[in-house]
């Protein structure tokens, strides 16, 4: 009996070895990945657009509390704490050239969305729940239900930056009819569930406040989010289904980033991972880099310069390399996320004991 419970306490052992190991060469890659991403905003930081640069500090408030709570377990997982370590203090000095050319490039923009200028504004959840597939939507409408001029406007009310010194936490009927609508697709459903969250950081409490419909009535914050995500959820399902193309794979990394930093860990999925992983560009460190765009985005941009009023989509920015400045944005900042979850199952006290 003795023996048989020593068989069983060394094959857990090896079990535990095994699966550590190769967390550990995931989490190599995630931070390799990371680096490059790094040395890509390194030489275009003049160059990324707002959502460019808010995407890398999510990104590097994940990376704050990785190295906040990593776990002392081994020296191979000491040494990867060291290289975190190392990139967030090439971001650090990174992110002050970044805003101080976003503050010159567009200063009333940028005065907008100062709040989500700063690590500190992005909170990772302390704890993780899933989505639940039944609260997807029967069906969704075909188009966005959303424009962006409304959405930042409903952002500036929240953050208090509708006008200087604006209070903060303004929620207007429009703002809340849309941000609380269901049966919305992709965009949509990302900034609804920003509008929240954002909401959360800023403080912004009772969002819900004068909502009077009797179907609505118990429905809180994190019931959005849940709604949303769960929605988010199967919208990553069909596109993985259906293959992943240039038109999907956007949201699809997007979605991730979200609801991951929502506290949804259900999203951090190995195979999704791997998709990440493999859209990076290896010569430059971007995601989403089309290089047969380069020559007619750099017209492109010769036009913008001689046309300053007309304004970009932010999500469609494409930088001179042919990088896509939205698609880098959220694949570095899901992979922080997924580095913080290979890090909470590789605690040791999940580990079986010896």
């Amino acid at each position: 009996m003795r023996a048989a419970g020593q068989q069983l306490a060394a094959a857990l052992l090896l079990f535990a070895a095994v699966c550590g190991a190769a967390r550990a060469e995931v989490i190599d890659d995630i931070l390799g990945s990371l680096n490059r991403g790094a040395s890509f905003l390194e030489r275009q930081h003049e160059h990324i657009n707002l959502d460019g640069v808010v995407g890398f500090l999510m990104l590097q408030a994940e990376l704050k509390e990785a190295v906040r709570t990593w776990p002392h377990s081994d020296p191979v997982s000491w040494a990867q704490r060291t290289t975190a370590v190392a990139l967030v203090k090439r971001l650090d000095q990174t992110f002050d050239k970044a805003v101080a050319a976003l503050q010159q490039n567009d200063p009333k923009y940028y005065r907008e969305f100062e709040p989500l200028m700063s690590w500190t504004f992005w909170v990772i959840p302390p704890g993780l729940s899933a989505t639940d597939p039944s609260l997807v939507y029967p069906s969704t409408v075909t188009t966005e239900c959303y424009d962006e001029q409304l959405s930042d406007k409903c952002l500036t009310l929240l953050l208090g930056t509708w006008k200087m010194n604006g209070t903060p936490c303004i929620v207007t009927k429009p703002c809340r009819d849309t941000m609380t609508q269901f049966g919305c697709p992709h965009y949509s459903l990302s900034h609804q569930l920003l509008y929240f969250m954002i909401g959360k950081m800023r403080g912004c409490t009772n969002l819900l406040k004068g909502d009077t419909r009797p179907s609505r009535e118990n429905m809180t914050e994190r019931s959005y989010e849940k709604i949303f995500c769960s929605n988010m959820m199967k919208t990553n399902q069909d596109i993985i289904r259906d293959g992943l193309t240039e038109q999907t794979v956007d949201i699809f990394i997007e979605n991730i980033l979200i609801c991951g930093l929502a506290g949804f860990s259900d999203f951090y999925k190995a195979d999704w991972l791997q998709h990440i992983l493999r859209l990076q560009d290896e010569e430059v460190g971007c995601f989403g880099r089309d290089k047969s765009v380069i020559s007619q985005i750099i017209g492109d941009e010769l036009l913008e310069q001689l046309q300053p009023h007309r304004r970009v989509k932010r999500r469609e920015k494409i930088l001179p390399d042919g990088c896509s400045s939205h698609m880098t944005a959220v694949a570095v900042g899901a992979l922080g996320g997924y580095l913080n979850y290979y890090l909470s199952e590789q605690d040791i006290t999940k580990r079986p004991l010896s």
